[in-house]
């Protein structure tokens, strides 16, 4: 029990510096509230309307994502080191992939979902018919003239 006695003394240090550090500034710091202190900062432009009440799903699909990968990598790591000094890596390496695939099929799950998809959404416009009189020299010429004359 007496080896774990500096853990227990860091975690109280760490505990107490946070707490003095947070009454500290607290009791000190001065408090001159103003309108421009209290309003959101929003790239230093004026808010002209209040924020939205709800995110919207994809950024809450975007932090899927990034946990799902971050706690893969996590998983990797321990896996790397115990892989080889196992008595059956067959084993190690099917559980591996079988991860590996529940967080792929979780990606393709994102993905469909448009949680890469940010910006304005795209209309495809059907594609005028070409006339089959029009090629390119004919416009080549057309445009080649009025370039002309206004380099003039």
């Amino acid at each position: 029990m007496t080896q774990y006695l500096p853990i227990l003394a860091l975690f109280i240090v760490a505990a107490l510096f946070a707490g003095l550090s947070f009454m500290a500034s607290g009791l000190l710091a001065p408090y001159r509230p103003t309108d421009a202190k209290s309003a959101p900062y929003e790239c230093g432009i004026v808010p002209d309307r209040e924020p939205a009440e709800r995110f919207p799903v994809r950024f809450y699909l975007v932090a899927m994502l990034f946990i799902i990968f971050d706690i893969e990598i996590i998983f990797l790591y321990p896996w790397a080191v115990i892989f080889k000094e196992t008595a059956s890596p067959v084993f190690l390496l099917v559980e591996m992939l079988t991860f590996a695939a529940t967080v792929f099929v979780a990606f393709i799950y994102l993905i469909s979902h448009g949680a890469l998809d940010w910006g304005p959404l795209k209309r495809l416009r059907p594609m005028a018919p070409i006339s089959p009189a029009r090629t390119s020299e004919s416009t080549v010429r057309r445009i080649r003239p009025a370039a002309r004359d206004e380099a003039a």
